[in-house]
């Protein structure tokens, strides 16, 4: 059972998160908090209690922005305590995933919040506050198209074609997918989307970008260095992985 602290400066927003989090089973009490300087007074009492005492706090479901200290302030914050709670940022803005996983954060959960997808992240709490290695994030196994993925974008799920995304970017547990119209963030590892997609033509060009072959349009060579022009965008291709893509982009058909 999780004791946990909503922190977020929006009454309705905070309300509405802690009634998914009171009728999670799995949560044994949860409190509001709707600033950080709140928050932090509130933790810091959860502290000196120590893990088992009665203000103990095992996770924090935190908002970005905050009025005067941020959410990811609070979390650097909390990084330098000698054992802070859990951290699942809950926010309405994607661009932030890479600094909240690199704080540790246990999820990143976009709003408007799906009673589903807070499940999920409170298992993933749960089984690391039990020091248990949590399972990989979920996955589809069977795509409803293949030729499409799904993405969520403010609570709605909606269907990017495969043929239009131009090349993929890795960001900690998440993959950006470009595409000529904007970008899409999922959670499913750039590993796994280069297995996926590698007989649609994606190869691998960095530990962090996989492009889409038939989205190049040009190979750079500048006193050693290689990079690939991919719609406006200039990508670094590492060594490791050049001799591959000249490979390909020499036996690719012509357009």
């Amino acid at each position: 059972m999780l004791r946990a602290l909503a922190v977020d400066d929006e009454r309705p927003s905070l309300e509405e998160l802690l009634y998914l989090l009171h009728a999670d089973p799995r949560i044994d009490s949860a409190e509001g908090a709707g600033d950080a300087t709140e928050a932090l007074r509130r933790i810091n009492r959860a502290l000196q209690s120590g893990p088992g005492g009665p203000e103990a706090i095992d996770v924090v479901f935190l908002d970005i922005h905050l009025p005067g200290l941020d959410g990811l302030d609070l979390a650097r914050l909390l990084t330098g305590f000698a054992k802070p709670p859990l951290v699942v940022f809950v926010t309405a803005h994607e661009d932030f995933a890479v600094q909240a996983f690199d704080l540790k954060a246990v999820d990143y959960v976009l709003k408007p919040v799906r009673k589903e997808r807070l499940a999920e992240a409170v298992r993933r709490a749960a089984e690391l506050r039990d020091n248990t290695p949590p399972l990989p994030a979920p996955i589809p196994v069977h795509e409803p198209d293949p030729d499409h993925i799904p993405v969520e974008l403010g609570g709605v799920t909606r269907f990017v074609a495969v043929d239009d995304i131009t090349h993929v970017e890795a960001q900690g547990d998440y993959a950006r997918l470009h595409t000529d119209r904007g970008s899409h963030l999922v959670r499913i590892p750039l590993s796994t989307l280069e297995e996926r997609w590698r007989a649609r033509g994606f190869v691998r060009i960095h530990r962090r970008h996989l492009v889409a072959l038939r989205h190049i349009g040009e190979l750079r060579l500048d006193a050693g260095t290689v990079s690939v022009l991919v719609g406006t965008e200039e990508l670094q291709v590492s060594r490791r992985h050049a001799r591959e893509l000249r490979d390909l982009l020499m036996r690719r058909p012509a357009s």
